[in-house]
């Protein structure tokens, strides 16, 4: 279970990473976007993503 929680860590890492490293200014304006949601907003995105990935996941290991 540790190593497959070790490949996901550095999976996301690597994923996360690939935005910065193609596009840092596209990055740098989408952070100014995000800071000015309310937290509400966030909150659904955040809930909206953990959702998606929730069925990602069921539909994977169907």
């Amino acid at each position: 279970m540790w190593h497959e929680l070790w490949i996901a860590l550095a999976l996301l890492l690597i994923v996360e990473g690939i935005f910065p490293f193609l596009s840092p200014d596209g990055v740098r304006k989408a952070l100014a976007a995000i800071h000015q949601l309310s937290d509400s907003q966030l909150r659904f995105a955040g809930m909206t993503s953990m959702l998606v990935g929730v069925v990602l996941l069921y539909i994977i290991n169907r």
